[in-house]
């Protein structure tokens, strides 16, 4: 089964496509092709002409063992996704005859609301919920609805497959999941949604499986630290609080978002200083967090070099995101009664022992104990906890695309079965 995966944000795309047999594989295996595209790139001729336009697509291909990169005058997302498509069979990186090889197509989308608990097949009605939810991520679903209809008049009539980042939030507690303002907010459709939930999920069940336990069993925190930041609390299998709320700017300090703030100072700011929404939203969303702190970057390891090179405000930021990452795990403790195991994921969670070790150092009254070395030279996938920890600290890199064609998989064959069975004489 040939399952193609296209994985949309705002500004980029990332697409896999896997050839999977009979039976799943027990680890995430290598993607046959994957291509990884960047909007909105500077073109290298403006140095030569003093212009400063960003109108390019950087396209990363990887297939048959090979990668390459390019730069592409590409004009529209569209045409950069139909651009990506063709290369399927196109090209250098061809790796199918046709359109008609790829079985099934999985596609993220950010926002599901509160009627999508499971991944599911795209129908006109999922399409309509997706466009409807769009007003709570309308950079995200937007470019996810556009996706799936590049797909429709690209590849025909192949079976297209939706999971949302938002599903395996959908069942928090209410009391975990309601704003406390007016009762009619809820009625408005505020409430906490929880975002990166592919991958707290795909975290939760990876965990379980290198604990040799069932994951209803466990009380687990999983942090997903990359330039968007959020945990999760999951008991029996469940998410049962999260950080982010009924958008990706809630919770915890990342790299460019500020995280949740007093609202107060929203209100202060639009009284005394005329502050809009709109830039408000901005200075939130792209310019607070480690960028706004430091002042040096949103990416960790340039903080981090800059406060070993002694940057007093390089070293507040690091402060400030481990006091927070802290202070929420915390929280979801208290959500859960306990702890079986942390897991650290995403492009922080995965490669900076520092924040790692940061993180653990409060904990020790759990029990909780990380092996310094293992620590530093943990590639992924892997306990990092001493022998005598209470708790296991585990590592496991993040893999979306692999979980939504693991669900694509499932899928299929649970339609086909369903077929076969209906169909017995």
């Amino acid at each position: 089964m040939k399952i193609l995966v296209l994985n949309a944000g705002s500004s980029s795309q990332k697409s896999s496509l896997y050839d999977l047999g009979d039976s799943l594989p027990g680890r995430p295996p290598e993607p046959v092709w994957e291509v990884r595209m960047e909007y909105g790139v500077a073109d290298p001729r403006d140095q030569e002409t003093g212009e400063s336009s960003a109108h390019m697509t950087r396209v990363r291909t990887k297939a048959r063992g090979t990668a390459t990169e390019t730069l592409a005058d590409i004009g529209s997302r569209r045409e950069a996704t139909e651009h990506m498509l063709a290369s399927l069979w196109r090209g250098d990186a061809a790796v199918v005859s046709g359109p008609q090889e790829v079985d099934v197509v999985g596609h993220r989308v950010v926002h599901g609301g509160s009627d999508y608990s499971d991944t599911t097949r795209v129908t006109p009605e999922v399409k309509a919920a997706i466009k409807r939810l769009a007003v709570f991520a309308p950079l995200h679903n937007q470019a996810e609805l556009e996706g799936i209809e590049v797909v429709e008049q690209t590849l025909g009539a192949v079976p297209q497959v939706v999971a949302f980042d938002t599903a395996f939030h959908a069942r928090l507690p209410m009391s975990a999941a309601v704003y406390p303002g007016p009762y009619s907010w809820l009625d408005l459709g505020i409430r906490r949604y929880g975002f990166h939930g592919i991958n707290h999920q795909y975290c939760a069940e990876s965990a379980a499986q290198l604990l040799g336990k069932d994951l209803d069993s466990l009380r687990l925190v999983t942090c997903h630290l990359g330039n968007g930041c959020s945990l999760a609390a999951i008991r029996n299998g469940r998410s049962v609080d999260t950080t982010m709320g009924f958008t990706p700017l809630d919770g915890l300090m990342m790299g460019t978002r500020s995280g949740s703030v007093d609202p107060g100072i929203l209100t202060y700011l639009m009284r005394t200083m005329r502050r809009s929404g709109a830039r408000l939203d901005e200075v939130l969303n792209h310019e607070s967090g480690l960028l706004g702190i430091s002042g040096v970057s949103s990416d960790m390891r340039q903080v981090l070099a800059a406060m070993q090179a002694g940057n007093a405000r390089a070293k507040l930021a690091f402060e400030m995101f481990v006091h927070r990452l802290r202070r929420n795990i915390g929280a979801m403790l208290a959500s859960l009664g306990g702890l079986d195991a942390m897991v650290f994921t995403a492009g922080i969670g995965e490669n900076s022992p520092e924040v790692r070790a940061a993180a653990g150092e409060e904990f020790g009254f759990l029990g909780l104990k990380i092996d310094a070395a293992k620590n530093t030279q943990s590639r992924g996938d892997e306990d990092i906890a001493a022998p005598d920890s209470a708790v296991r600290v585990f590592v496991i890199r993040a893999q979306e695309d692999w979980a939504i064609a693991r669900e694509c998989w499932r899928l299929l064959r649970a339609a086909a079965s369903d077929y076969t069975e209906r169909h017995k004489s």
